[in-house]
């Protein structure tokens, strides 16, 4: 016995000094740009959720882990400056590498549009529902997915589409390749044995006259012609949608809880500029890819023709981004003041333009949009998630968003003018409110012995320069310590050790609570950059 007591003790004291031992907060690979090569992935199914079942879910009982006052859970799955890795879920674009017009013209666009010299093979077709459309074949065997404006509001859906999946793209999200089409209905060719549900869910074969009563049920052009969006097949093996919290447990690569990530925590911010509503699982994809190491699942965003004001079918609800489909607050306002009280969305003016549907900017307010039901990654946002997103969309620049928008090729120039400026206000707005909260300054670099950094409202021309003061510090890698250098108070670099760290805390005196540590390293007389903290 006294044997075994004395081998538990020394566990106990070896768990202890592991549990002190220190540990660097840097290693010499940091800062990492992208996730290490994905696992190679076996055995993962395919799946389908069902849409009624998510939205009370998430209405009565939203999943996920939430955040707790006083004990923030801070993003994941970044690296030391802050920013997500590069890899399954998102790439570093437009901020990081500046696009040309013509890339932000064209975004993801890898393949090309279906081919008009070969009959288009309808092989799958949706006739019932509020979207009706259909799958194609081209004549070089492409899959597309063709998805129609209504008939009551032409351009909407497909504009929509086009626009906030370019601006999708530009922010860093996997999206798929979706081109603006027009077609002449003889172009399309029933494939055999293709089948359609009839209103009681029994299945039969498809005819062309259930083709052409798809048609009847879209805009048709006054040339005879068929507006659509042509959605190339992504490619990979389908594994269905993606959850916002959780992980996939048949994924090695799916470690951090989606809930807690800030490429999808910081969404909420773009989903809020483009009016977003209905980015829930639904609209998510998940592929498995062929990658260096084996084939690994990839992670999309899908279906935008339900933003800017369209809901795909029909203009979008008022109501749209001002509230949940059902809160408790919100049911109880009303029951209070028999439904006297008029809530802030519901004194929107819109404009009587069809391709636009329900789109505007003057009532926007980013801190209070939300989606259709709650979203457990966009619940989880902090100021720093918001800041991330924020500095993308900021530095898309006026006549970026003019480019991006002119790809919808609207008829009426009045659509793609009040979308272009709806975008452009909204943006400064989401800019003013998320640069409010955590000092707006990035773009870190050691430059001629200096710290250098970029105000980034001052440079969108939304807040005056701040008076940035800066003070050095001594910094102890494994012990994560710091000591004040005396004589320190400017941006230039204090003597460096020939091989560690020192720390510079930036504050301004207008906001004393904000502040930004930025770490930067010596190593064989090269000075970096490699971490970058923000407290609010």
């Amino acid at each position: 016995m006294r044997r075994l007591a004395a081998v538990i003790l020394f566990l106990a004291t070896c768990v202890a000094a592991a549990g002190q031992a220190p540990h660097p907060k840097f290693f010499d690979d940091d800062p990492l740009i992208a996730e290490p090569s994905p696992l190679p992935v076996t055995g993962v199914a395919s799946r389908k959720l069902s849409d009624y079942f998510d939205i009370l879910w998430h209405l009565l009982a939203t999943p996920g882990e939430k955040q707790r006052a006083g004990a923030w859970i801070a993003a994941q799955g970044v690296n030391t400056l802050g920013d997500p890795m590069e890899g399954a879920w998102w790439e570093r674009r437009h901020y990081w590498r500046h696009m040309t017009p013509a890339e932000l013209a064209r975004g993801p666009e890898r393949g090309a549009p279906p081919a008009t010299d070969g009959p288009w093979t309808v092989v799958s077709a949706k006739t019932e529902g509020v979207t009706p459309g259909f799958v194609i074949l081209d004549r070089h065997r492409r899959r597309y997915f063709v998805k129609f404006d209504p008939a009551t509001n032409p351009e909407m859906a497909t504009g929509a589409d086009q626009i906030s999946l370019k601006i999708f793209h530009a922010l860093g999200y996997h999206v798929p390749d979706n081109y603006l089409i027009s077609f002449d209905p003889e172009i399309l060719a029933l494939g055999e044995d293709v089948t359609v549900e009839d209103r009681l869910g029994r299945k039969r074969a498809m005819t062309r006259r259930d083709l052409f009563e798809i048609l009847e049920q879209v805009h048709r052009g006054p040339d005879g012609r068929y507006r659509a969006t042509a959605s190339l097949a992504v490619p990979g093996k389908p594994l269905g949608p993606y959850r916002y919290f959780g992980t996939r447990s048949d994924d090695p690569n799916d470690v951090v809880p989606h809930e807690h990530r800030r490429d999808l925590r910081g969404m909420r911010l773009a989903a809020a500029w483009v009016k977003h509503d209905d980015s829930r699982a639904i609209n998510t994809f998940d592929s498995l890819t062929d990658g260096p190491s084996g084939p690994y699942v990839k992670h999309y965003q899908l279906d935008f023709g339900s933003t800017l004001g369209s809901a795909s079918y029909k203009p979008d609800s008022p109501r749209a981004g001002g509230e949940y489909l059902f809160g408790w607050k919100q049911a109880g306002v009303q029951l209070l003041t028999l439904g006297l009280a008029v809530p802030g969305w519901a004194r929107a003016d819109y404009p009587d333009i069809p391709a636009v549907g329900r789109f505007e900017s003057r009532r926007f307010r980013p801190d209070q949009w939300v989606p259709e039901y709650p979203n457990p990654a966009f619940l989880n946002s902090l100021p720093d998630d918001d800041f991330w997103m924020a500095k993308q969309i900021v530095n898309l620049r006026d006549e970026e968003i003019r480019t991006i928008v002119a790809t919808a090729r609207y008829s009426d120039p009045r659509a793609a003018e009040w979308i272009a400026a709806c975008l452009i206000e909204r943006r400064d707005k989401i800019g003013r409110a998320a640069f409010a909260k955590v000092l707006p300054i990035d773009r870190f670099e050691i430059a001629g012995g200096r710290l250098a950094w970029q105000d980034l409202a001052a440079n969108a021309g939304l807040a005056a320069p701040l008076e940035i003061r800066v003070r050095w510090f001594a910094y102890d890698n494994q012990r994560d310590a710091s000591e004040p250098i005396a004589g320190t108070e400017s941006p230039q670099l204090p003597p460096m050790p020939e091989s560690g760290y020192v720390m510079a805390q930036l504050e301004s005196p207008a906001r004393p609570r904000q502040v930004v540590r930025v770490y930067v390293r010596n190593r064989a007389g090269e000075t970096v950059v490699v971490g970058v903290d923000r407290t609010w």
